[in-house]
């Protein structure tokens, strides 16, 4: 990329941070086709038509958005302006707000479900990439605000209602909010928080350390978790607080106002159900015949929207053998016309489902890109299907930043054993026996390499001259060797355990090590929440996350805090 094309952002080296980067083609385990979207979006055209290499490359479609785009800019600035004030947005966001105004505004997208705390850290990352995004856009004067979609409309409350954090012990903690919030189908922005979210905070504060930035955690957990507030409301207020001051609007689709801009689309949804859900079901036997997989379980006989009951609550909606459609708690079965005249009508009552969203989300957005994770990039393989049938401008989809945060107590720990984070993907197993070997029993080990060289090398002198005697005692000789050899492994094994017992400092150093680089076999920023590195570092820790984002960077990135 020539310094004209990246002069948009800094690197993360530029801003003082020490940054590795790890092929996610050496990261378990990842999909075949999310790595072939990494290596060349293009490549893949028949299943993603509108894909780009480089985030440069965008303002050519803009024409094309806007030209598309014709929701109602004042209805849907106003709800945002409205909302966003009740959030606690300042000047920076509501300046955006009114940019988006403008006809020649575009959005840089992403988004997330409402996570107790802001959920995993990838949700910050993700918000963080479209505000990076959008301002190196206005940079090359395509006028361009970063926006955040709340994925209210979820049900699943045991995927949002946890946080994960790394406590005072320096070990994995987490702490979750009741589940008798939550009743069965119910959207999650339409939880309301209770008494009992004083405890999960006050949990939440004894699991992390003490430091002089635990009062300022405090308030901002205290102001926007509170007993009253709607989940997605308080998900919004500390996303607000976090990132205002980098101008990010939130926009919640539950409100009622955005569901009648969407009812245009609505409509269409629902008088082309059949045809959208044969393009999935096609597009999906097209991804698996290529070798690849289909996220989405994809059916002949699913209605691309949601229907709401009068409790709020919502339902699938299957075709019947009477070509209706039905949902198995509910009575009524409704035709497709039927279905959308109801949405024309009553918008609220429905909400878009997972190959749906992201067109409804283009709908009210004139987005110039969307940043996902490898999950999404796979759903829009099947979605793009959803655009095509529905003659909607394909959005392209950028692979959102993904990073690991080092701090330096973990960091001496990785340089004291000679270790990366990429040992870590083999196990702690194999990281404590590499440790014992190279280090803690490093003389023992080298006796035990000794006499297993010197054993077979005894050993294969004796097979030659057995050989020449008789053939077949050379052939027992060989299973006696194998039963040698699995002694000997299963000895260096049990000295591996002793020599690691005897030394616990340095086996809990490399358990909390695991824990907060690679929790559950994982990647870490699919687990630990936010406040963990706020309680240790303050809100300077959300200006290095925005510093360490590399625009022009498909890799993951390992930062050295």
């Amino acid at each position: 990329m020539s310094a004209i094309e990246s002069a948009c952002y800094s690197t993360p080296e530029e801003s003082g941070l020490r940054v590795e980067t790890l092929s996610f083609e050496r990261i378990p385990p990842q999909t075949r086709l999310f790595l072939a979207y990494l290596k060349d979006p293009i490549a893949l055209g028949r299943f993603y038509p509108s894909a780009i290499r480089f985030h440069h490359e965008l303002p050519l479609r803009a024409e094309e958005v806007l030209k598309a785009y014709t929701t109602d800019r004042k209805v849907l600035c106003d709800v945002l302006h409205e909302t966003n004030v009740a959030w606690g947005a300042g000047k920076e966001t509501l300046a955006n707000i009114e940019l988006l105004r403008d006809s020649d505004c575009l959005a840089v997208v992403s988004g997330q479900q409402a996570g107790l705390f802001t959920g995993p850290l990838y949700t910050i990352y993700k918000a963080l990439s479209a505000v990076k995004l959008a301002g190196c856009l206005r940079e090359r004067n395509t006028k361009a605000v970063p926006v955040f979609w709340i994925a209210t409309e979820d049900h699943d409350f045991p995927e949002v209602a946890r946080a994960e954090v790394i406590g005072r012990d320096c070990r994995l903690a987490s702490v979750s909010a009741s589940s008798q919030l939550h009743r069965e189908g119910q959207p999650v922005g339409q939880v309301i928080l209770d008494e009992s979210i004083n405890a999960v905070v006050d949990q939440l504060l004894e699991l992390l350390p003490l430091s002089e930035f635990t009062p300022d955690l405090e308030t901002l957990l205290r102001d926007s978790w509170q007993p009253g507030r709607g989940y997605g409301d308080a998900f919004a207020r500390m996303m607000t607080s976090l990132l205002d001051q980098h101008g990010l609007i939130l926009l919640d689709p539950l409100n009622a106002k955005l569901k009648e801009l969407a009812a245009p689309l609505y409509v269409n949804a629902a008088s082309h159900a059949q045809q959208v859900a044969n393009a999935v079901v096609a597009r999906s036997s097209e991804l698996e015949k290529a070798g690849y997989h289909a996220q989405v379980l994809a059916s002949e006989n699913s209605f691309p929207l949601f229907m709401h009951d009068t409790a709020g609550a919502r339902h699938a909606l299957t075709r019947t053998t009477d070509s209706k459609y039905k949902a198995k708690e509910l009575d009524t079965a409704y035709s497709a016309e039927e279905l959308a005249q109801l949405a024309s009508s009553e918008p609220t009552r429905f909400s878009p489902n997972v190959t749906l969203r992201a067109v409804v989300q283009d709908y009210l957005l004139p987005t110039i890109a969307y940043y996902g994770g490898a999950a999404e990039i796979a759903y829009f393989a099947q979605t793009t299907e959803v655009y095509r049938v529905l003659e909607r401008p394909i959005t392209p989809i950028l692979p959102r930043s993904s990073l690991t945060m080092v701090e330096r107590h973990t960091g001496r720990v990785l340089e004291r054993f000679g270790l990366s984070l990429e040992d870590l993907f083999a196990g702690s197993d194999s990281v404590l026996s590499r440790v014992v070997e190279e280090h803690l029993g490093a003389d023992t080990a080298k006796s035990f390499s000794e006499t297993e060289e010197s054993v077979n090398q005894e050993l294969d002198k004796l097979r030659e001259r057995l050989r020449a005697i008789d053939p077949t005692l050379g052939d027992a000789l060989e299973t006696g060797r194998r039963k040698i050899n699995y002694q000997l492994e299963g000895l260096r094994a049990r000295f591996h355990r002793a020599q690691m017992s005897r030394d616990d400092a340095a086996q809990r150093q490399l358990q909390r090590a695991f824990d907060q680089l690679y929790p559950q076999k994982d990647l870490q920023e699919r687990h630990i929440n936010i406040t963990s590195l706020l309680s240790r570092h303050g809100r300077y820790v959300i200006d290095w996350i925005y510093n360490a984002i590399n625009l022009g960077s498909t890799e993951h990135q390992i930062v050295y805090l």
